[in-house]
């Protein structure tokens, strides 16, 4: 009986301790949870803050390690702008002055100090001399003095190998530091497109301002600091190099476009001239071209601005406003309503000289900077003008649309249209008359009359509806910085009276940019797919990691199908036996309409010459718009300068495209009429302020055409020419 009871005391003694003991366990475990909750907290939130605190009780310097800026690339991986690496020469005063002072043995036998070694290493391999290397040294708690900047590869070589010889191994404070330099390898090519850097990877312009957020990484920083004993130690928290940029641009296509401008600039000539190239398919833009150029390693070099003020005979001129003096009083400064004197007005002075070097000395710093931001401007998307012909593509598509037209369909040309009764007829380019003309006609021959009765079958609602839906009068919010906004330019439903409908129908009144224009024509022969531009396919991680690519998303619908099919069509026969004829390319099918435009004041026989076409019409693969302003020709608007240089460019393209022969046709010799922008009578100036926003471009900067008071055209569509 003992036994049993002492075997129960037992138990319970073993039942107690075994609660106890996971009482403990349970609080013991609680407490490194707790713990180890505090060191995450500390390390993650805490952490920097309390190593700052641990250096500030110690002597310490600290650096920033530069990140590497991303890459530009084009579609197939070509670098179209990298950084490359360069260095920086850093010595550590405070450690040349602790360490130098010990004596060592050269290779040869001889004995020198550590100091004056590390002074023989400066002055042989960096070409330091003395009084720098004192001058620096005299900072003697420095631990960070920058002797020289972004020296190259091949600078730095020979001291690297030094450093592994025996003399080399007893250099102190004396390090090189990474840094990376911005480089363009093809210079000038796509230059207003790629944009350029500032100092501190600062994006100015193109892609390099549109993305410069993802091609920027993160600086890393190095602590240096002392111990007690003198000893330097080092704690380093790496940089995050940037992203890179895959562009949808062509490199081969972009160079061909280049190409053919430059030919093109050398034999004929002209204010300016630009060409747009895409895929109608998916809104990429393949190639982004401008005839003035500059080379995005030299951006402010001012030898290339000089064209904005070259003058045929060879020499250079620019007009300045300055305030009359008493030896040229202004005219007409008489009082105003209060009998008080009017304030002195500007007066137009002309600046010549006979070289840009010798002019650029007689400009001011600001009339420098306003010449530079003319040359790095991207006309293609920052500046508008009247499109012309080009546009009658789309007031032929809202018809067939609508259905108030329908193919077969034919109208009466005599060579004029009495838009209102009693008033002034508005002219046909062809003042001879088409006689009857089908809607096809209407666009292979580019015949007014026949797009005034259309647009008046239309009215303005149906009109100003397919406007909207074809992007006109609004941003295409392509991905890069300073689009033009041409609300301002483009008028209204309600200022679309009977006049402003009829001329507009044809391309004049309103303004246009060439990226707006372009993205519209690709939804007209692409099956009525609207698709916004862009210049961004993919951003990848220095890995090649995708870290955003871009979807082509059709943000509308503008036609149907078979609209779509038969523009395709009508633009085809415009090139094969229109006014398009000189773009014909055997064995090729291509399609496109030509524009001439009449730049402001009208009858100054200055004109915009401009031709949109694609190919192959089965199955469009390129849409190449080009646009000439003022060809130095005697008859600009019968030069057929566009269409001549379009013919070029598709002609290297199109193969290198894989885009084969299709058909056998051949010129046969027929003349071409060309279309030549008349002087329309009878248009009235719409009210101010005929949209929602002001024309201004995405930068805050106005519009290259400011505002005139031109006959017909709404507030704004001044057409200024391009450069001045």
């Amino acid at each position: 009986m003992a036994g049993q009871k002492k075997r129960k005391v037992r138990k319970k003694f073993l039942h107690r301790m075994k609660i106890k003991l996971t009482g403990v366990f349970a609080i013991v475990l609680v407490g490194f949870i707790v713990v180890l909750c505090r060191l995450v907290y500390i390390e993650q939130v805490k952490g920097e803050e309390y190593e700052m605190r641990i250096l500030s009780q110690q002597r310490y310097d600290s650096i920033t390690i530069p990140y590497r800026r991303g890459d530009i690339l084009d579609r197939n991986g070509t670098e179209l702008a990298t950084s490359t690496k360069v260095y920086n020469l850093i010595i550590e005063p405070k450690i040349i002055l602790a360490e130098g002072s010990k004596e060592v043995e050269l290779e040869n036998g001889e004995k020198t100090t550590k100091q004056e070694l590390v002074i023989s290493a400066l002055k042989t391999y960096f070409g330091l001399t003395d009084e720098e290397i004192h001058a620096a040294l005299e900072d003697k708690d420095s631990l960070y003095k920058i002797m020289a900047r972004k020296l190259p590869y091949d600078v730095v070589v020979p001291y690297n190998e030094y450093l592994e010889t025996k003399n080399g191994r007893y250099i102190v404070g004396v390090w090189l530091e990474d840094e990376y330099q911005r480089y363009y390898p093809y210079s000038t090519l796509a230059c207003q497109v790629l944009g350029f850097t500032a100092s501190g990877n600062v994006g100015n312009s193109g892609i390099e301002l549109y993305y410069n957020e993802e091609l920027n990484g993160i600086e890393g920083r190095q602590y240096g600091y002392l111990t007690s004993d003198q000893t330097l130690q080092r704690t380093i928290r790496e940089p995050r190099n940037g992203y890179s940029v895959v562009t949808t641009l062509d490199t081969n296509i972009q160079m061909i476009v280049e190409k053919q401008i430059a030919e093109f600039m050398a034999e004929t000539g002209a204010l300016n001239v630009s060409v747009l190239a895409m895929d109608p398919n998916n809104g990429e833009i393949l190639a982004m071209a401008n005839s003035y150029t500059f080379d995005c390693n030299q951006p402010y070099n001012k030898e290339y601005f000089y064209y904005q003020f070259a003058n045929p005979d060879g020499s250079y001129s620019f007009t300045r406003m300055v305030q009359p003096t008493a030896e040229t009083p202004p005219e007409g400064n008489g009082e105003n309503a209060e009998g008080e004197p009017q304030p002195a007005e500007p007066i137009p002075t002309v600046i010549s000289a006979p070289s840009g070097e010798e002019l650029v000395n007689q400009m001011s710093d600001e009339e420098q900077l306003d010449a530079l931001n003319k040359l790095w401007r991207n006309y293609i998307i920052s500046d508008s003008f009247e499109p012309g012909s080009t546009f009658k593509p789309f007031t032929v598509a809202a018809g067939l649309e609508e259905d108030v037209i329908h193919d077969g369909d034919s109208f009466p040309c005599d060579g004029h249209y009495t838009v209102i009764e009693d008033e002034r007829p508005v002219n046909c380019h062809l003042l001879s008359g088409h006689g009857t003309v089908t809607v096809e006609g209407a666009i292979m021959q580019s015949c007014n009359c026949a797009l005034m009765q259309i647009v008046q079958k239309e009215g303005a609602s149906v009109f100003y509806k397919y406007e909207k839906a074809f992007g006109f009068g609004a941003r295409t919010y392509v991905d890069l910085p300073g689009e033009v906004n041409t609300a301002g330019l483009f008028y209204t439903e309600e200022g679309l009276n009977p006049m402003e409908l009829a001329t507009t129908s044809f391309g004049q009144g309103q303004n246009v940019s060439m990226i707006q224009l372009c993205t519209g024509f690709c939804s007209l022969i692409n099956g009525g797919n609207y698709y916004q531009p862009h210049i961004m396919k993919q951003i990848i991680n220095e890995n090649g990691d995708v870290i955003t690519s871009y979807e082509p998303t059709v943000l509308r619908r503008t036609i149907s199908e078979d609209t779509s099919g038969l523009l395709k069509e009508y633009l085809y026969q415009a090139v094969e036996n229109g006014t398009g004829k000189r773009v014909r390319l055997e064995g090729y099918s291509i399609g496109g309409k030509t524009g001439t435009a009449e730049k402001l004041p009208r009858g100054n026989e200055k004109y915009v010459i401009s031709f949109i076409g694609f190919a192959p019409v089965e199955k469009p693969k390129i849409v190449l718009y080009v646009v000439v302003d003022e060809p130095k020709e005697a008859d600009q608007s019968h030069s057929g300068a566009s269409s001549l240089l379009a013919h070029d460019i598709f002609q290297e393209v199109l193969p290198y495209m894989n885009v084969f022969q299709s058909n056998t046709s051949v010129d046969d010799g027929s003349p071409v009429v060309d279309e030549a922008a008349i002087p329309v009578q009878g248009e009235t100036e719409p009210e101010s302020g005929t949209s929602e926003e002001n024309s201004t471009s995405e930068n805050g900067t106005p519009n290259e055409t400011e505002p005139g008071n031109g006959e017909g055209t709404p507030e704004g569509n001044s057409q200024e020419p391009v450069q001045e």
